[in-house]
């Protein structure tokens, strides 16, 4: 809570969660409804929402989701919301086996920059004077395993916290326009985030952030408790303020008044990092009743309630059809009723809709089950089978002409403490997996043996590795938790009402051998697609479609660049097939001049494009250099590396169609 000030005429506001729509009864405690309490759109998860790729989409679901919080904040039914919103996560998911991979954009810190940059567009608006939200991004800097986060180091040279780790964070202040964000628990090069010289001497002066930065839960008093950095509180909240905390999200006011009274801090410190809270609450409206505010009126002029519009239902069940990604498709995909009687629905997430720790209470939930059901009608049967108790899942597989295997993860762990999961591959906040192979494989195995034409529904918050199915499994789909549309998304693309155009944003490794320790915070020393040498079992930015695409024709509009330039990249993508689909442009580099380590390939465009079936188009992307330079730390600035800039251009980082030249000077 932001306490307001009555007797000045400055109103408080709650912090809420709200990373794939608003969080309103979270963390965890999204089915349980107190007084009051009301449901709210809710979309696929973060990692989910990164799977469409689709920059323009991921704003507009951070826009409903800011509409909704307005309205639940100043609709007097409700008045339950609050305007300062704790997203995005801009953490990379350097490691499959974090427990928040949920939250994050995935692996590559180009992509996640350009959603942190939407997202926050989308929650705080485009009015020059007011914003709709305030979007809070976390976790700065590097918080990106759970076990030990309240004690470990995650230590890194400084090209990888320019070029990489806070990347999206630097994105989202000087390009989305975020004035909040929060520190995180763990330390950097071992100095407590909460209190390191970075908040100020990088995002501060450097950056331009002037707003909130706050502490995690209880992040303050893991400075003396955790990290054992101070030796009491007092000492602890003076050096927070003389960092640059704005704001508290644990208990204080004690400490901080001791520290007042013994002479740790001063009143002036604490003056100049409360203007920085006040700068949010102004550009909220919090600090004034103007008639110019457009998003003081949500709530109370407009009386029907959000969630149940009918532009919302389309919204998440069009972010759920864009997220699902087609990993392989023997020809058996996409399934045409004519050709079937009946279909056998197998597996624990079939009839499940479950929401991740950070989500919020849906109006409704459609399982796959359901949305298999709704697109079946009477003309199908559909055969339905939760596990293998008494062989029912052989039997339904063997009996029915298809069998669809939906198994993943729990995102909660009902009924466990704090910190644990059931099995060892799950994940989520406080505790990291310790597998990525998938325990329900072996029901996969048992229901392909049954009845060969089957497809596998991996309903999962992280990649898996699954070589078995890989090889075996004629059709595998993978699409993640929660969305309230989930099962007629996932409907959609079954019985090709819509072509696949999901893109992977994490590389799904072959078995866990190939990862690095999970506390190696060096990428260099092979993590990512930028730097892993193996082959993946699924790369980075892989995803197919119903059709074919052909490229040809790449061209740039120059053939040297200097520092500030703007390359156009063109090329030509054909829909060779049958099918209306959208494509995936995607453009990496590589710099095989180079003097200095850098990535075997590194993305810096895409473009998200609908191609009719038979017509092909000019996709043109833009190539700044600005995304070209790396960091030299003797000069302490990032620097265009004159040479040879390779351009590829294709479906994925494994799939390169063309490729070209620049020349650097």
């Amino acid at each position: 809570m932001l306490a307001g000030i009555p007797r000045l005429g400055v109103k408080g506001t709650r912090i809420v969660e709200g990373l794939h729509g608003l969080a309103l009864s979270g963390p965890a405690n999204w089915a349980v409804r107190g007084k009051g309490e009301a449901t709210t759109t809710t979309f696929p998860q973060a990692i989910g929402l990164a799977q469409m790729w689709d920059p323009d989409l991921h704003e507009q679901v951070a826009a409903w989701e800011a509409y909704e919080t307005r309205y639940l904040t100043q609709n007097k039914n409700y008045a339950s919301a609050g305007l300062i919103v704790l997203a995005p996560n801009a953490d990379l998911g350097r490691d499959i086996r974090w427990g928040r991979t949920e939250e994050c954009y995935g692996e590559d810190a180009y992509l996640a920059s350009v959603l942190t940059v939407a997202y926050v567009t989308g929650l705080q608006g485009d009015h020059p004077r007011y914003w709709k939200t305030a979007s809070l991004m976390k976790h700065f800097l590097a918080n990106s395993n759970e076990n030990n986060r309240f004690i470990n180091s995650s230590d890194f040279d400084e090209r990888l916290f320019r070029e990489y780790y806070s990347y999206p964070f630097f994105k989202g202040v000087v390009e989305g326009g975020s004035r909040a964000y929060m520190a995180a628990y763990n330390k950097y090069n071992g100095i407590p985030c909460t209190v390191h010289p970075m908040l100020k001497e990088i995002t501060v002066a450097e950056w331009g952030q002037n707003g909130i930065i706050c502490t995690d839960g209880g992040g303050f008093r893991r400075l003396v408790e955790s990290h054992k950095y101070y030796p009491g509180l007092p000492e602890a909240a003076a050096a927070c303020i003389k960092a640059g905390i704005t704001m508290f999200l644990d208990f204080y006011k004690p400490a901080l008044q001791e520290a007042m009274e013994k002479g740790f801090v001063t009143e002036e410190e604490i003056d100049e990092v409360v203007r920085g809270t006040l700068r949010v609450m102004l550009k909220l409206g919090l600090l004034d009743s103007s008639p110019d505010n457009p998003y003081a009126k949500i709530g109370i002029e407009d009386t029907i309630r959000p969630w149940t519009k009918p532009e919302a239902i389309a919204l998440a069940r069009k972010a759920t059809v864009k997220s699902i990604v087609l990993m392989k498709n023997n020809g058996l995909l996409p399934l045409k009723k004519e050709d079937l009687s009946s279909i056998a629905v197998i597996g624990p997430s079939a009839d499940l809709v479950v929401s991740d720790w950070y989500a919020g209470t849906p109006p409704y939930t459609v399982s796959i089950l359901d949305g298999i059901r709704n697109i079946a009608g009477n003309e199908l049967e559909v055969r339905f089978a939760a596990s293998n108790k008494a062989d029912s899942a052989v039997i339904a597989a063997r009996e029915s002409d298809m069998a669809i295997v939906c198994v993943g993860n729990h995102p909660l762990s009902y009924g466990l403490d704090w910190g644990q999961n059931h099995v060892a591959s799950d994940g989520r906040e406080e505790v990291d997996r310790q597998a990525i192979s998938l325990e329900q494989e072996d029901l996969v195995r048992l229901v392909y043996a049954a009845n060969p034409n089957t497809i596998l529904i991996l309903v999962s918050s992280f990649p898996y590795a699954i070589p078995w199915s890989r090889e075996n499994i004629p059709a595998i789909l993978h699409v993640t938790q929660s969305s309230q549309e989930l099962g007629n998304g996932v409907a959609d693309i079954l019985f090709g009402v819509e072509s696949p155009s999901g893109r992977l944003v994490q590389t799904w490794s072959a078995s866990i051998d190939q990862l690095l320790p999970i506390l190696d915070y060096n990428i260099r020393n092979g993590r990512t697609y930028m730097y892993d040498r193996n082959k993946p079992l699924f790369a980075f930015g892989h995803g197919l479609s119903y059709t074919s695409f052909e490229y040809s024709g790449l061209e740039m509009d120059r053939a040297t660049i200097e520092d500030g330039d703007i390359v156009t990249v063109s090329i030509d993508v054909g829909n060779t097939g049958s099918v209306n689909s959208d494509e995936v442009v995607q453009l990496y580099v590589s710099y095989p001049d180079s003097d200095v380590e850098r990535p075997v390939k590194a993305l810096k465009g895409f473009k998200r494009v609908h191609i009719p079936a038979g017509e092909s188009i000019t996709v043109s992307i833009p190539l700044k250099t600005d995304e070209l330079r790396y960091w030299d730390e003797k000069e302490h600035a990032f620097v265009l590396e004159k040479g040879e800039v390779q351009i590829l251009v294709g479906a994925s980082s494994d799939d390169i169609r063309l490729t070209g030249t620049l020349i650097a000077e």
